[in-house]
């Protein structure tokens, strides 16, 4: 596994998912190595619930120079895999190999040296596309963009086969990197429902509640990077809309990146008291406060996937999504939450009212919707779906002329 974050280091979605796969494949006995970037909190070579970690360090780019520093930390990838390599094969051809070996790189940060790798060792390269930079701005629109877009494209072509999580993905790879759909396997992302399982005595859970709202305060709650396309910006315009029904809704908004423009609009609407920005807060925090919150909401504009959506459900949190990406996917409107429209606050507020105003409902929903992620997206499951493709690779390169 190729991935340029793995946790401590945690950016996005991409490190749980390298991590919870990782070990999940591991526990299935596959041998997992993992050759990521170096963290100041954790050792540089390591064995962690069965997975080898491998943490390289590259040196630092240019400032501002980000493509730079994304090459940089390729081939400091390479080198560290380069050596593995040549530890196992011993000068004898990939093919030849008693057990399967393959590369899998997650998202277009670790296409260049997977792409070097394939083509030295002759390795059969699956990728995973968590998202496009087409999606995530609405098209190309610079420089930057057009290169990004087109390593995407590059990782789709020179992969055997290519992963997505969901069906959205699938078209959307179809469609902005000209990958043909019989070369697409769709496998969800999953997660742990069993983090959320731990003891939390009522008066504990009242002392935590006490620091984002009073007991009689209906509790909004969203997670996520501050950035355009995860919709914080929507769900402030949907909040005033909220407060006119219930005057004493609060939200909380946790997540790092730029917000200094949320909080001045916060301040122009006279919000202040009304809305918490916490920044990042640490596992323990945040796994408490899916248990204490009254909804979570994720009014994305564009979204793969939508993780965090299936931690507030398997929390046993009532949800509203936006009917963006795949979220549409992982939600089913009135079944386990409530879907509404992409980009419309008044849409959005009315999904947030409707599980205030009749909590029996929401609940039922809610465990509806715990029952779903442990039933659908668990990664026992999702680890067997992908060996499938690892096997379906290793079959058709050992019967390839390549």
């Amino acid at each position: 596994m190729l991935s340029w974050e793995y946790p401590p280091r945690i950016v996005g979605g991409i490190a749980r998912h390298v991590q919870e796969l990782s070990e999940a494949l591991a526990a299935q006995r596959l041998e997992v190595h993992v050759i990521t970037t170096t963290h100041p909190d954790a050792p540089d070579e390591a064995v962690e619930n069965g997975v080898y970690l491998h943490r390289v360090a590259s040196p630092p780019p240019p400032q501002g120079d980000f493509l730079r520093s994304v090459y940089g930390m390729n081939a400091a990838f390479e080198a560290r895999a380069d050596a593995l390599l040549q530890q196992w094969l011993r000068g004898r051809p990939v093919k030849s190999q008693r057990e399967a070996i393959l590369l899998h790189a997650h998202d277009w940060l670790a296409h260049p040296a997977a792409k070097s790798l394939k083509h030295r060792y002759k390795i059969p390269l699956v990728a995973t596309i968590h998202a496009t930079e087409h999606g995530r701005h609405g098209g190309i629109h610079s420089d930057l963009s057009r290169a990004i877009s087109h390593t995407e494209w590059e990782l789709s072509y020179e992969a055997w086969r290519i992963i997505v999580c969901s069906a959205f993905m699938r078209g959307e790879v179809q469609y902005a990197l000209n990958t043909p759909s019989d070369k697409i396997d769709v496998i969800p992302n999953g997660i742990r429902a069993e983090k959320f399982e731990f003891e939390f005595l009522e008066a504990e859970r009242a002392a935590f509640r006490a620091r984002f709202a009073e007991p009689s305060q209906p509790l909004i709650f969203f997670v996520g990077r501050m950035v355009r396309e995860k919709g914080v910006q929507i769900l402030l315009q949907a909040l005033p809309i909220v407060r006119a029904e219930l005057a004493n809704a609060r939200l909380v908004i946790v997540g790092g990146g730029y917000r200094a423009h949320l909080e001045e609009f916060v301040r122009f609407c006279g919000l202040e008291h009304a809305v918490q920005f916490t920044g990042f807060l640490p596992d323990a925090d945040l796994l408490k406060l899916y248990r204490v919150v009254d909804v979570a909401v994720y009014p994305s504009l564009y979204e793969p996937f939508g993780i965090v959506a299936l931690e507030a459900m398997a929390a046993g949190a009532p949800v509203v999504v936006s009917d963006a990406g795949g979220l549409k996917e992982v939600v089913r409107h009135e079944q386990t939450g409530i879907v509404t429209w992409a980009g419309n606050a008044e849409s959005l507020a009315w999904g947030i009212l409707r599980v205030l105003t009749d909590p029996d409902a929401a609940q039922q929903r809610a465990q509806n919707a715990r029952k779903a992620v442990q039933r659908e997206f668990n990664w026992q499951r999702i680890a067997k779906q992908t060996r499938a493709v690892y096997q379906r690779v290793w079959r058709e390169f050992q019967q390839s002329a390549w």
